[in-house]
């Protein structure tokens, strides 16, 4: 049986070397083959922490997905109602729906607030009662969690 000093030198000759650069908190890892380190061809840098996100709306139907709206800055009332506006309307024609469509949507506070409120009851958008602190179940969220995996996959 090898000793633990006997496996990290066979180690050393077999493991693909880590280089790590950077400053402050942002790191980037590059792998590359032993002793060819800076060879151009072998540098593959990826970034291990950090990104950042999107913040989406997107609706679908049972005939299909409908209008996605990138939100830029902060979600409020009145840039989901304008949200709601600009797409779901155009989604509910594009995807041929009969005028019995309901709207399902979580109880965030934008969707629930006053104002929004009374601009769904203004534009007689039918929204499904809604459990709070269910977000499970919510039809949307395996959407947006198997485009995720997919993404970064």
């Amino acid at each position: 049986m090898l000793r633990s000093k006997e496996i990290q030198k066979q180690m050393r000759k077999k493991v693909i070397e880590i280089y790590q650069s950077g400053k402050r908190s942002v790191s980037h890892y590059v792998w590359c083959k032993s002793n060819t380190a800076f060879q151009k061809k072998n540098i593959i840098p990826t970034v291990k922490y950090g990104g950042g996100s999107v913040m989406v709306w997107g609706c679908f139907a049972d005939s299909g997905p409908g209008r996605l709206a990138v939100i830029n800055g902060t979600m409020n009332s009145a840039v989901y109602q304008k949200i709601l506006k600009e797409n779901v309307r155009p989604s509910v024609c594009d995807l041929k729906l009969k005028r019995t469509w309901v709207l399902q949507q979580d109880n965030d506070p934008k969707h629930t607030s006053k104002s929004t409120s009374e601009w769904l009851k203004k534009n007689k958008m039918k929204i499904l009662e809604w459990p709070s602190q269910s977000p499970d179940l919510n039809p949307i969220e395996m959407l947006w969690h198997d485009l995720k995996k997919m993404v970064f996959a």
